[in-house]
């Protein structure tokens, strides 16, 4: 609702001049936990009421539940790999209606143009989109990224951005809890506005120092005693199920089993790809799995709606009642919800409709420049046997640092089993030469390589793979088309999903895209990839060096838990 249409909506509601009914519904009310038949009035964009009404134009809703639109509270939207009016076509029907975005993924490669670039191109969207500004880029010192933002930088769009609301993720909480300067001026920025977290296993004197300086979410929990701590401390957690975390189930019964209010409980995707997306769902599989560990269902669509408006400060958001925005899904069963109809802004939503963003900028296309690349970059000398290699997890981002024995040739070079594959992180921005050599297991790729350009949050080219030749290959297919993912197999180009918008998306066709996601991940498993987490996500992980407890950067073997390289 805008300020300027109070005068008129107030009318509007006294007289019940509705230019929407949804006629015959069973509204949930997640103030009072109730279910009410009854219509709800709509003028324009904004809920006038819920009683019994007759308006211009009536839609039946024939006893089927009507809930608030759900509201994703964390998401990188080019994580999806598709623009924002595609990413809207494709979580609008799964009930989605808000999304709050952060999109420090573009703002990595092309700093406050790319920022520009995704605001301009989610405005005019039936889908809600709103923004947290990046933190941390990059998201630590210890890597190299396309662009470095400071407290300035933030200025402008906090003074002329509407659909701003605060500032996004803290990733580096090591500098957080040191109180490093710089990132002091930008938490200071937006001291009375929201400010999202990212601490995974912070806990006791340095999670104090955390709070206190400010995020109030945490979407990175892994076990119930750390998203109970965090709960104590004042911090709204954000349980996530995405494309690759998806260990949620231990917290989701310890709410259920010690009965926590879930008042400060919201949910997210953080990165799902959309072909996960179009078979699972949304947010309405995170709620419709937490009915089905024992929450009940409008408390979890509670925490779909209300929660996160309220945490994030959205007063017009997240409930069906007078003045609230106009967004709601109609679905039958309330023990799993899969809307049949969606409405936003008050007007139903039609998927066939296209949906179309504004132009992106030519200097958002052309971001992928390394320094050359040969076969002698893939030299990785054992200077001590067993040696330190990144274990993978399934099911989850976290990692293990571990030690192994490996095998090595008459030079002393590493060689890949299958088992433990080589990986690879290339500098691609500005050409510095940088790479970072390092021993993956968890990947088990066998006979030829996978790599992205996609490299959460710097962005740079990762490859892993169990031969030096393919990965080369899979290198300059990457460099070739300018961006994105591909899976190089005996020597050939077995799947290629180019993302020319800063090496991150493209704005092909959806099918095209998710045929491109179905032929990776085909191609993947060939190489011997298994399914207990998208190949293609966790790859993407492996080089931020903000979760526990290894990574790889183009500088080197990262050891987050010590915040210092692995010498």
């Amino acid at each position: 609702m805008q300020a300027t249409d109070l005068s008129r909506l107030i009318v509007a509601a006294r007289d019940g001049d509705a230019t929407l009914v949804i006629k015959n519904a069973r509204v949930i009310n997640v103030f009072t936990n109730e279910i009410t038949e009854a219509d709800v009035a709509v003028n324009g964009d904004t809920i006038i009421g819920v009683g019994s009404f007759s308006g211009k134009q009536e839609y039946d809703a024939a006893g089927a539940y009507l809930a608030p639109g759900f509201i994703d509270a964390h998401v990188h939207i080019e994580s999806s790999m598709v623009t924002p009016a595609s990413f809207a076509r494709v979580i609008l029907p799964k009930g989605t209606t808000t999304i709050i975005a952060d999109p420090h993924e573009i703002a990595n490669v092309a700093g406050t143009v790319g920022l520009e670039a995704i605001y301009r191109q989610s405005a005019d969207l039936p889908l809600q989109v709103l923004f947290m500004l990046p933190s941390c880029v990059p998201a630590t010192p210890f890597e190299h990224s396309g662009a470095c933002l400071t407290a300035v930088d933030f200025i402008p769009f906090m003074q002329k951005k509407s659909r701003v609301l605060g500032l996004g993720e803290v990733m580096d909480y090591v500098s957080t809890v040191n109180a490093d300067p710089q990132l002091v001026e930008k938490l200071k920025l937006f001291f009375n506005r929201p400010i999202d977290g990212h601490a995974p296993l912070l806990s006791g004197r340095d999670l104090n120092a955390y709070c206190i300086a400010g995020p109030r979410t945490d979407h990175e929990c892994s076990n119930f005693a750390e998203l109970k701590e965090k709960l104590r401390n004042g911090m709204a957690v954000l349980i996530r199920i995405g494309s690759a975390a998806n260990g949620v189930q231990e917290m989701l019964d310890g709410i259920v089993s010690e009965r926590l209010p879930t008042d400060t409980i919201c949910f997210c995707t953080d990165d799902k790809h959309i072909e996960n997306i179009l078979r699972e769902g949304h947010i309405n599989y995170i709620v419709n799995t937490a009915i089905r560990s024992g929450i009940a269902p409008i408390e979890a669509i509670r925490m779909a709606t209300l929660n996160t408006a309220r945490t994030f400060g959205l007063s017009r958001t997240g409930a069906i009642a007078p003045g609230y925005r106009a967004d709601m899904i109609l679905f039958d069963n309330l023990a799993d919800v899969q809307p049949e109809a969606v409405f936003t802004c008050g007007e139903l939503y039609r998927p066939s409709e296209s949906l179309k963003g504004r132009p992106v900028p030519e200097e958002v296309y052309d971001t992928v420049h390394p320094a050359p690349v040969s076969l002698a970059s893939f030299r990785l000398p054992i200077r001590s046997n067993p040696t330190p290699v990144i274990e993978t997890v399934p099911g989850q981002l976290v990692t293990k640092l571990v030690t192994r024995t490996v095998d090595v040739d008459a030079d002393g070079l590493f060689v890949p089993n299958g088992t433990q594959n080589k990986l690879a992180v290339i500098e691609r921005h500005h050409a510095t030469g940088n790479i970072g050599l390092g021993i993956v297991e968890g990947l088990h790729i066998h006979g030829g390589a996978v790599a992205s350009t996609v490299a959460h949050d710097s962005h740079n080219i990762v490859v892993a793979g169990d031969n030096d030749a393919d990965m080369l290959l899979a290198v300059q297919t990457l460099i070739d088309c300018h961006g994105g993912y591909c899976v190089i197999r005996g020597g050939e180009v077995a799947a290629c999903l180019p993302l020319p918008i800063g090496g991150l998306m493209t704005d092909a066709p959806i099918d095209e895209v998710l045929q491109g996601q179905r032929d990776l991940l085909e191609a993947a498993r060939a190489l011997g990839c298994r399914d207990e987490s998208d190949p293609l996500v966790l790859l993407s992980f492996l080089a931020l060096p903000v979760i526990p407890e290894a990574r790889l950067t183009d500088m080197g073997l990262f050891d987050v838990t010590k915040m210092a390289f692995v010498q």
